[in-house]
Protein backbone atom coordinates (compact mmCIF):
# COMPACT_ATOMS: atom_id res chain seq x y z
CA UNK A 1 0.00 0.00 0.00
CA UNK A 2 1.41 3.41 -0.98
CA UNK A 3 2.30 5.93 1.71
CA UNK A 4 -0.08 8.45 0.10
CA UNK A 5 -3.02 6.10 0.35
CA UNK A 6 -2.07 5.18 3.88
CA UNK A 7 -1.92 8.85 4.83
CA UNK A 8 -5.36 9.47 3.34
CA UNK A 9 -6.81 6.56 5.35
CA UNK A 10 -5.15 7.85 8.50
CA UNK A 11 -6.57 11.36 8.03
CA UNK A 12 -10.05 9.99 7.30
CA UNK A 13 -10.00 7.95 10.50
CA UNK A 14 -8.59 10.85 12.50
CA UNK A 15 -10.91 13.56 11.22
CA UNK A 16 -14.12 11.73 10.27
CA UNK A 17 -14.46 8.09 11.31
CA UNK A 18 -13.00 8.47 14.79
CA UNK A 19 -15.20 11.41 15.86
CA UNK A 20 -18.31 9.76 14.35
CA UNK A 21 -17.70 6.48 16.16
CA UNK A 22 -17.07 8.35 19.37
CA UNK A 23 -20.40 10.16 19.10
CA UNK A 24 -22.20 6.83 18.72
CA UNK A 25 -20.20 5.33 21.58
CA UNK A 26 -20.93 8.39 23.74
CA UNK A 27 -24.68 8.00 23.19
CA UNK A 28 -24.57 4.27 23.96
CA UNK A 29 -22.55 4.78 27.12
CA UNK A 30 -24.92 7.52 28.25
CA UNK A 31 -27.90 5.17 27.95
CA UNK A 32 -26.05 2.40 29.81
CA UNK A 33 -25.01 4.82 32.54
CA UNK A 34 -28.57 6.00 33.11
CA UNK A 35 -29.82 2.41 33.27
CA UNK A 36 -27.10 1.50 35.77
CA UNK A 37 -27.94 4.41 38.03
CA UNK A 38 -31.62 3.55 37.93
CA UNK A 39 -31.08 -0.14 38.69
CA UNK A 40 -28.19 -0.05 41.14
CA UNK A 41 -28.42 1.16 44.75
CA UNK A 42 -25.93 3.73 45.95
CA UNK A 43 -22.54 2.23 46.86
CA UNK A 44 -19.67 3.63 48.92
CA UNK A 45 -18.57 5.97 46.14
CA UNK A 46 -19.88 9.37 45.19
CA UNK A 47 -21.49 9.98 41.79
CA UNK A 48 -19.24 8.92 38.89
CA UNK A 49 -17.33 11.66 37.14
CA UNK A 50 -18.98 12.85 33.94
CA UNK A 51 -15.49 13.33 32.49
CA UNK A 52 -14.98 9.56 32.36
CA UNK A 53 -16.91 9.41 29.10
CA UNK A 54 -14.65 12.03 27.54
CA UNK A 55 -11.58 10.18 28.81
CA UNK A 56 -12.72 6.93 27.16
CA UNK A 57 -13.49 8.80 23.96
CA UNK A 58 -10.07 10.47 23.91
CA UNK A 59 -8.11 7.27 24.52
CA UNK A 60 -10.23 5.20 22.15
CA UNK A 61 -9.55 7.71 19.40
CA UNK A 62 -5.84 7.62 20.17
CA UNK A 63 -5.66 3.85 19.77
CA UNK A 64 -7.99 3.87 16.76
CA UNK A 65 -5.77 6.38 14.97
CA UNK A 66 -2.79 4.23 15.87
CA UNK A 67 -4.15 1.31 13.86
CA UNK A 68 -3.67 3.37 10.68
CA UNK A 69 -0.61 5.39 11.69
CA UNK A 70 2.31 3.29 10.37
CA UNK A 71 2.95 4.04 6.74
CA UNK A 72 1.01 7.30 7.06
CA UNK A 73 3.02 9.23 9.66
CA UNK A 74 6.24 8.44 11.55
CA UNK A 75 5.58 6.25 14.59
CA UNK A 76 7.61 6.21 17.81
CA UNK A 77 7.24 3.81 20.72
CA UNK A 78 8.15 5.85 23.78
CA UNK A 79 8.82 5.22 27.47
CA UNK A 80 6.68 7.24 29.86
CA UNK A 81 9.49 9.53 31.03
CA UNK A 82 10.77 10.46 27.58
CA UNK A 83 10.92 14.07 26.25
CA UNK A 84 8.15 13.64 23.70
CA UNK A 85 8.05 17.41 23.12
CA UNK A 86 10.91 16.90 20.67
CA UNK A 87 8.97 14.31 18.65
CA UNK A 88 5.62 16.03 18.24
CA UNK A 89 6.85 18.82 15.91
CA UNK A 90 8.07 16.08 13.56
CA UNK A 91 4.59 14.61 13.29
CA UNK A 92 5.24 11.39 15.21
CA UNK A 93 2.36 9.30 16.44
CA UNK A 94 3.55 8.31 19.92
CA UNK A 95 2.74 4.88 21.36
CA UNK A 96 3.37 4.27 25.06
CA UNK A 97 3.89 0.54 25.74
CA UNK A 98 3.56 1.14 29.50
CA UNK A 99 0.10 2.65 29.03
CA UNK A 100 -0.80 -0.24 26.75
CA UNK A 101 0.43 -2.75 29.36
CA UNK A 102 -1.62 -1.02 32.07
CA UNK A 103 -4.68 -1.37 29.86
CA UNK A 104 -3.85 -5.05 29.46
CA UNK A 105 -3.66 -5.28 33.26
CA UNK A 106 -7.13 -3.81 33.67
CA UNK A 107 -8.40 -6.23 30.99
CA UNK A 108 -6.71 -9.09 32.90
CA UNK A 109 -4.87 -10.47 29.87
CA UNK A 110 -1.38 -10.07 31.38
CA UNK A 111 -0.93 -13.76 32.35
CA UNK A 112 -1.68 -14.92 28.80
CA UNK A 113 0.70 -12.44 27.19
CA UNK A 114 3.38 -12.90 29.84
CA UNK A 115 3.38 -16.67 29.49
CA UNK A 116 4.24 -16.31 25.81
CA UNK A 117 7.21 -14.14 26.79
CA UNK A 118 8.34 -16.53 29.50
CA UNK A 119 8.14 -19.53 27.15
CA UNK A 120 10.93 -18.09 24.99
CA UNK A 121 13.22 -17.53 27.97
CA UNK A 122 12.33 -14.23 29.62
CA UNK A 123 12.30 -14.46 33.42
CA UNK A 124 9.03 -14.21 35.31
CA UNK A 125 10.80 -11.77 37.67
CA UNK A 126 11.03 -9.28 34.80
CA UNK A 127 8.73 -6.24 34.93
CA UNK A 128 5.20 -7.31 33.99
CA UNK A 129 4.87 -4.27 31.72
CA UNK A 130 7.83 -5.52 29.68
CA UNK A 131 6.60 -9.12 29.60
CA UNK A 132 3.13 -7.97 28.61
CA UNK A 133 4.25 -5.84 25.68
CA UNK A 134 6.84 -8.27 24.39
CA UNK A 135 4.20 -11.00 24.54
CA UNK A 136 1.72 -8.76 22.73
CA UNK A 137 4.27 -8.19 19.95
CA UNK A 138 5.11 -11.89 19.68
CA UNK A 139 1.48 -13.04 19.58
CA UNK A 140 0.21 -9.98 17.69
CA UNK A 141 -2.61 -9.75 20.20
CA UNK A 142 -3.84 -6.62 21.98
CA UNK A 143 -7.12 -5.40 23.54
CA UNK A 144 -6.89 -2.27 21.38
CA UNK A 145 -7.11 -4.15 18.07
CA UNK A 146 -3.71 -3.29 16.65
CA UNK A 147 -0.61 -1.30 17.57
CA UNK A 148 1.25 0.48 14.75
CA UNK A 149 4.71 -0.77 13.84
CA UNK A 150 7.34 1.68 15.13
CA UNK A 151 9.81 3.55 12.94
CA UNK A 152 11.76 4.62 16.02
CA UNK A 153 12.09 3.40 19.61
CA UNK A 154 12.64 6.11 22.24
CA UNK A 155 13.87 5.07 25.66
CA UNK A 156 14.71 7.12 28.76
CA UNK A 157 16.22 5.39 31.79
CA UNK A 158 15.04 7.97 34.32
CA UNK A 159 12.38 5.50 35.49
CA UNK A 160 14.48 2.30 35.52
CA UNK A 161 17.16 0.42 33.62
CA UNK A 162 14.77 -2.36 32.59
CA UNK A 163 13.32 -0.18 29.86
CA UNK A 164 16.65 -0.17 28.02
CA UNK A 165 16.80 -3.97 27.74
CA UNK A 166 13.08 -4.11 26.99
CA UNK A 167 13.48 -1.65 24.12
CA UNK A 168 16.59 -3.41 22.85
CA UNK A 169 14.43 -6.52 22.48
CA UNK A 170 11.83 -4.51 20.57
CA UNK A 171 14.53 -2.96 18.36
CA UNK A 172 15.84 -6.41 17.47
CA UNK A 173 12.33 -7.61 16.66
CA UNK A 174 11.25 -4.64 14.56
CA UNK A 175 14.69 -3.89 13.13
CA UNK A 176 14.35 -0.16 13.77
CA UNK A 177 16.65 2.40 15.44
CA UNK A 178 16.68 2.86 19.21
CA UNK A 179 17.53 6.26 20.66
CA UNK A 180 18.47 6.48 24.34
CA UNK A 181 18.29 9.32 26.85
CA UNK A 182 20.26 8.16 29.89
CA UNK A 183 20.17 10.69 32.78
CA UNK A 184 22.63 9.99 35.61
CA UNK A 185 21.01 9.09 38.93
CA UNK A 186 20.73 12.19 41.10
CA UNK A 187 22.23 12.17 44.59
CA UNK A 188 21.45 15.54 46.12
CA UNK A 189 21.68 17.83 43.09
CA UNK A 190 22.83 16.93 39.58
CA UNK A 191 26.24 18.29 38.67
CA UNK A 192 26.69 20.66 35.69
CA UNK A 193 28.51 18.00 33.67
CA UNK A 194 25.63 15.56 34.35
CA UNK A 195 23.16 18.03 32.88
CA UNK A 196 25.42 18.73 29.90
CA UNK A 197 25.57 14.98 29.28
CA UNK A 198 21.77 14.86 29.04
CA UNK A 199 21.63 18.00 26.89
CA UNK A 200 24.05 16.44 24.40
CA UNK A 201 21.75 13.44 24.15
CA UNK A 202 18.75 15.69 23.47
CA UNK A 203 20.65 17.38 20.64
CA UNK A 204 21.42 13.97 19.16
CA UNK A 205 17.79 12.94 19.54
CA UNK A 206 16.70 15.87 17.37
CA UNK A 207 19.01 14.74 14.57
CA UNK A 208 18.04 11.05 14.71
CA UNK A 209 14.29 11.69 15.05
CA UNK A 210 14.32 14.04 12.04
CA UNK A 211 16.32 11.58 9.93
CA UNK A 212 14.00 8.66 10.72
CA UNK A 213 10.93 10.81 10.04
CA UNK A 214 12.53 11.97 6.77
CA UNK A 215 11.82 15.56 7.67
CA UNK A 216 13.86 18.64 8.40
CA UNK A 217 14.82 19.22 12.02
CA UNK A 218 12.08 21.13 13.85
CA UNK A 219 12.60 24.85 14.31
CA UNK A 220 12.94 26.24 17.81
CA UNK A 221 9.58 27.98 17.38
CA UNK A 222 7.94 24.60 16.70
CA UNK A 223 9.55 23.06 19.78
CA UNK A 224 8.52 26.07 21.86
CA UNK A 225 4.90 25.71 20.69
CA UNK A 226 4.70 22.08 21.81
CA UNK A 227 6.55 22.87 25.03
CA UNK A 228 3.95 25.51 25.89
CA UNK A 229 1.19 22.95 25.42
CA UNK A 230 3.06 20.37 27.52
CA UNK A 231 3.66 22.84 30.33
CA UNK A 232 0.04 23.95 30.35
CA UNK A 233 -1.14 20.33 30.33
CA UNK A 234 0.96 19.40 33.35
CA UNK A 235 -0.20 22.54 35.15
CA UNK A 236 -3.83 21.61 34.51
CA UNK A 237 -3.19 18.05 35.67
CA UNK A 238 -1.62 19.41 38.84
CA UNK A 239 -4.70 21.58 39.42
CA UNK A 240 -6.92 18.50 39.07
CA UNK A 241 -4.87 16.65 41.68
CA UNK A 242 -4.80 19.65 44.02
CA UNK A 243 -8.60 19.64 44.32
CA UNK A 244 -8.22 16.58 46.57
CA UNK A 245 -6.73 18.81 49.26
CA UNK A 246 -10.33 19.71 49.96
CA UNK A 247 -12.44 17.68 52.39
CA UNK A 248 -14.04 15.54 51.20
CA UNK A 249 -11.80 14.95 48.18
CA UNK A 250 -13.99 15.26 45.04
CA UNK A 251 -12.51 12.07 43.54
CA UNK A 252 -10.27 9.19 44.54
CA UNK A 253 -6.62 8.46 43.95
CA UNK A 254 -7.74 5.38 42.05
CA UNK A 255 -9.68 7.68 39.70
CA UNK A 256 -6.45 9.58 39.20
CA UNK A 257 -4.64 6.47 38.00
CA UNK A 258 -7.06 6.25 35.08
CA UNK A 259 -7.29 9.95 34.34
CA UNK A 260 -3.49 10.19 34.11
CA UNK A 261 -3.63 8.55 30.65
CA UNK A 262 -3.79 11.76 28.55
CA UNK A 263 -0.86 13.49 30.29
CA UNK A 264 1.23 10.39 29.57
CA UNK A 265 0.17 9.55 26.02
CA UNK A 266 -1.02 12.92 24.67
CA UNK A 267 1.25 15.37 26.48
CA UNK A 268 1.98 18.38 24.31
CA UNK A 269 -1.35 18.36 22.45
CA UNK A 270 -4.36 20.69 22.56
CA UNK A 271 -6.70 17.69 23.03
CA UNK A 272 -4.93 16.74 26.25
CA UNK A 273 -5.24 20.24 27.67
CA UNK A 274 -8.89 20.60 26.72
CA UNK A 275 -9.63 17.39 28.56
CA UNK A 276 -7.96 18.48 31.78
CA UNK A 277 -9.75 21.82 31.73
CA UNK A 278 -13.03 19.90 31.63
CA UNK A 279 -11.94 17.55 34.41
CA UNK A 280 -10.64 20.39 36.60
CA UNK A 281 -13.86 22.36 36.22
CA UNK A 282 -15.95 19.32 37.11
CA UNK A 283 -13.84 18.63 40.19
CA UNK A 284 -14.15 22.25 41.31
CA UNK A 285 -17.91 22.05 40.88
CA UNK A 286 -18.01 18.93 43.04
CA UNK A 287 -15.96 20.68 45.73
CA UNK A 288 -18.40 23.59 45.72
CA UNK A 289 -21.30 21.14 46.08
CA UNK A 290 -19.59 19.11 48.80
CA UNK A 291 -19.55 15.96 46.64
CA UNK A 292 -16.87 13.45 47.58
CA UNK A 293 -15.28 10.62 45.65
CA UNK A 294 -16.14 8.48 48.69
CA UNK A 295 -19.58 9.10 50.17
CA UNK A 296 -18.46 9.05 53.81
CA UNK A 297 -14.78 9.99 53.82
CA UNK A 298 -13.33 9.32 57.27
CA UNK A 299 -9.65 8.70 56.63
CA UNK A 300 -7.34 10.09 53.98
CA UNK A 301 -4.49 7.96 52.66
CA UNK A 302 -1.36 8.38 50.56
CA UNK A 303 -0.48 5.66 48.00
CA UNK A 304 3.11 5.14 46.90
CA UNK A 305 4.06 3.34 43.66
CA UNK A 306 2.04 2.07 40.70
CA UNK A 307 -1.51 0.76 41.21
CA UNK A 308 -2.52 -2.90 41.22
CA UNK A 309 -4.27 -2.56 37.88
CA UNK A 310 -6.18 -5.84 37.97
CA UNK A 311 -7.57 -5.18 41.47
CA UNK A 312 -8.16 -1.43 41.52
CA UNK A 313 -11.92 -1.81 41.72
CA UNK A 314 -11.95 -4.48 44.41
CA UNK A 315 -9.38 -2.75 46.58
CA UNK A 316 -10.88 0.73 46.25
CA UNK A 317 -14.37 -0.64 47.06
CA UNK A 318 -13.08 -2.40 50.17
CA UNK A 319 -11.49 0.83 51.38
CA UNK A 320 -14.42 3.07 50.46
CA UNK A 321 -16.85 0.84 52.36
CA UNK A 322 -14.93 1.74 55.51
CA UNK A 323 -14.57 5.45 54.66
CA UNK A 324 -10.96 5.34 53.43
CA UNK A 325 -9.83 7.26 50.37
CA UNK A 326 -6.46 7.53 48.63
CA UNK A 327 -6.50 11.29 48.22
CA UNK A 328 -3.01 11.48 46.72
CA UNK A 329 -0.45 9.19 45.07
CA UNK A 330 3.24 9.70 44.43
CA UNK A 331 2.94 8.39 40.86
CA UNK A 332 0.22 10.73 39.61
CA UNK A 333 1.89 13.63 41.39
CA UNK A 334 5.16 12.97 39.54
CA UNK A 335 3.56 13.92 36.22
CA UNK A 336 2.55 17.31 37.58
CA UNK A 337 5.87 18.09 39.26
CA UNK A 338 8.16 16.99 36.43
CA UNK A 339 6.17 18.88 33.82
CA UNK A 340 6.18 22.05 35.90
CA UNK A 341 9.93 22.27 35.27
CA UNK A 342 9.44 22.56 31.51
CA UNK A 343 10.02 26.17 30.42
CA UNK A 344 9.10 27.37 26.88
CA UNK A 345 11.76 30.10 27.25
CA UNK A 346 14.40 27.37 27.23
CA UNK A 347 12.68 24.17 26.01
CA UNK A 348 15.75 21.95 25.69
CA UNK A 349 17.62 23.28 28.71
CA UNK A 350 14.55 22.95 30.94
CA UNK A 351 13.84 19.46 29.54
CA UNK A 352 17.17 18.40 31.03
CA UNK A 353 15.86 19.33 34.49
CA UNK A 354 12.35 17.99 33.91
CA UNK A 355 13.47 14.56 32.75
CA UNK A 356 16.43 14.17 35.11
CA UNK A 357 14.93 15.34 38.42
CA UNK A 358 11.99 12.93 38.68
CA UNK A 359 11.10 10.89 41.75
CA UNK A 360 12.50 7.57 40.50
CA UNK A 361 15.81 9.16 39.52
CA UNK A 362 16.40 10.76 42.92
CA UNK A 363 17.89 9.54 46.17
CA UNK A 364 15.83 8.21 49.07
CA UNK A 365 16.03 11.45 51.02
CA UNK A 366 14.29 13.35 48.24
CA UNK A 367 11.69 10.62 47.88
CA UNK A 368 10.93 10.86 51.58
CA UNK A 369 10.64 14.64 51.27
CA UNK A 370 8.12 14.26 48.47
CA UNK A 371 6.00 11.70 50.36
CA UNK A 372 6.08 13.71 53.58
CA UNK A 373 5.07 16.89 51.78
CA UNK A 374 2.19 15.16 49.99
CA UNK A 375 0.95 13.57 53.21
CA UNK A 376 0.89 16.97 54.92
CA UNK A 377 -0.57 18.95 52.00
CA UNK A 378 -3.39 16.44 51.55
CA UNK A 379 -4.02 15.97 55.31
CA UNK A 380 -3.32 12.23 55.21
CA UNK A 381 -3.56 10.18 58.41
CA UNK A 382 -2.23 7.02 56.79
CA UNK A 383 -0.18 5.68 53.89
CA UNK A 384 0.08 2.46 51.90
CA UNK A 385 3.42 1.76 50.24
CA UNK A 386 2.99 -0.72 47.41
CA UNK A 387 6.05 -2.98 47.36
CA UNK A 388 5.74 -3.79 43.67
CA UNK A 389 7.35 -7.03 42.54
CA UNK A 390 7.48 -5.66 38.99
CA UNK A 391 8.95 -2.27 39.83
CA UNK A 392 11.96 -2.78 42.05
CA UNK A 393 13.42 0.76 41.61
CA UNK A 394 10.14 2.24 42.88
CA UNK A 395 9.93 -0.24 45.77
CA UNK A 396 13.47 -0.14 47.09
CA UNK A 397 13.83 1.68 50.39
CA UNK A 398 10.14 1.50 51.30
CA UNK A 399 10.77 -0.13 54.68
CA UNK A 400 12.94 2.85 55.62
CA UNK A 401 10.34 5.22 54.21
CA UNK A 402 7.65 3.50 56.25
CA UNK A 403 9.55 3.99 59.49
CA UNK A 404 10.39 7.62 58.78
CA UNK A 405 6.85 8.54 57.72
CA UNK A 406 5.31 6.87 60.77
CA UNK A 407 7.77 8.50 63.17
CA UNK A 408 8.09 12.00 61.78
CA UNK A 409 4.48 12.53 60.68
CA UNK A 410 2.81 10.33 63.32
CA UNK A 411 0.65 8.55 60.75
CA UNK A 412 -0.14 4.87 60.25
CA UNK A 413 1.81 3.23 57.42
CA UNK A 414 1.73 -0.23 55.88
CA UNK A 415 3.69 -1.96 53.11
CA UNK A 416 1.55 -4.04 50.73
CA UNK A 417 3.34 -6.64 48.61
CA UNK A 418 1.79 -7.07 45.15
CA UNK A 419 2.43 -6.53 41.44
CA UNK A 420 1.16 -3.77 39.21
CA UNK A 421 0.20 -6.05 36.33
CA UNK A 422 0.51 -9.78 36.96
CA UNK A 423 -2.21 -11.32 39.18
CA UNK A 424 -0.10 -14.47 39.51
CA UNK A 425 2.15 -12.54 41.91
CA UNK A 426 -0.59 -11.36 44.27
CA UNK A 427 -3.10 -13.16 46.50
CA UNK A 428 -6.19 -10.93 46.51
CA UNK A 429 -7.69 -12.48 49.66
CA UNK A 430 -4.45 -12.08 51.59
CA UNK A 431 -3.99 -8.52 50.35
CA UNK A 432 -7.52 -7.53 51.28
CA UNK A 433 -7.06 -9.17 54.67
CA UNK A 434 -3.97 -7.07 55.35
CA UNK A 435 -5.77 -3.92 54.24
CA UNK A 436 -8.68 -4.74 56.52
CA UNK A 437 -6.34 -5.19 59.47
CA UNK A 438 -4.68 -1.89 58.60
CA UNK A 439 -8.04 -0.10 58.58
CA UNK A 440 -8.98 -1.64 61.90
CA UNK A 441 -5.87 -0.09 63.44
CA UNK A 442 -7.46 3.35 62.98
CA UNK A 443 -10.27 2.48 65.44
Amino acid sequence: MSSTRRRVEYEIVKRLVGPALMQVDHAQRRVKSLRKRAAKPAGPFGPPLESVRKLKELMTRHYLEGRYADGAVPVAWVTSGFPVEVLRPLGYHAVYPENHAALCGVQRVVPHLSEATEEVGYARDLCSYARTDIGSVMLQETPVGRLPKPDLLCCCTNICQTVLYWYRSLAAHFQVPLVLIDPPFVYGEAKPHHRQFVRDQLDELLVVAARVAKRRAPSMDEIVGVTKLAREGTRLWGECLAESRNKPAPWTGIDGFFHIAPIVTLRGTAECNAYYRQLRDELRHRVAQGIGGVREEKHRLLWDNLPIWFDVRGMSTLLAEHGFNFVCTSYTNAWAEAGSRIDPADPLGSAVFAYTDIILNQDLGKRFGTLARLAEEYSCDGAVLHSDRSCKPYSIGQLDLKQRLAKQLDIKVMVLEADHGDPRAYAVEQGHGRLTAFMESFS
